[in-house]
């Protein structure tokens, strides 16, 4: 996978999220093509096509952001500022997934004009329905009808 194609950009420092986060996407078909940074400069740099991402180019962003709050180097609620405060990438869907329960952040992130706020961890029902919100809908279509039609037999 190039990082031209991206559809899923996961910000995320925790081994743990990430193995979970990439075992559920890919398990229930919901996107192919997922590149993981692990912390706020990585995001950055890739979203602005710097660094070790400057052959990317900013006219092909990812689908969607999922985007961790506590993260070394540049925190996430600092991210979220430079994505909406940049015109190529202010329209870009971003989720929160984080374990901050705190109302500050919740406040914050709002305001910041995230897409979905959601405190890990969560089910995948709840991870199905944020997907579907912020416009991954044919990438999550299929695998979403599936599981439908598996709980109605």
């Amino acid at each position: 996978m190039t990082t031209q194609n991206v559809e899923v950009l996961l910000v995320e420092d925790n081994p743990n999220d990430i193995e979970l986060t990439l075992h559920t996407m890919k398990t229930h078909n919901l996107a192919n093509r997922i590149h993981v940074v692990r912390d706020g400069v990585e995001a950055l740099d890739f979203l602005f096509c710097r660094g070790a991402y400057e052959s990317r180019s900013i006219n092909r962003p990812p689908k969607v952001v999922l985007l961790d709050l506590k993260l070394p180097k540049v925190d996430g609620l600092e991210v979220l500022r430079q994505i909406r405060g940049d015109e190529r990438t202010r329209m870009l869907p971003v989720v929160i997934m984080t374990s901050s329960r705190e109302e500050r952040d919740v406040v914050e992130s709002y305001k910041l004009g995230i897409n979905s706020y959601i405190v890990k961890p969560m089910n995948f029902g709840q991870f199905c329905e944020v997907v579907h919100q912020v416009g991954l809908l044919d990438a999550v279509e299929p695998a979403a009808n599936a599981m439908s039609d598996r709980r109605r037999e």
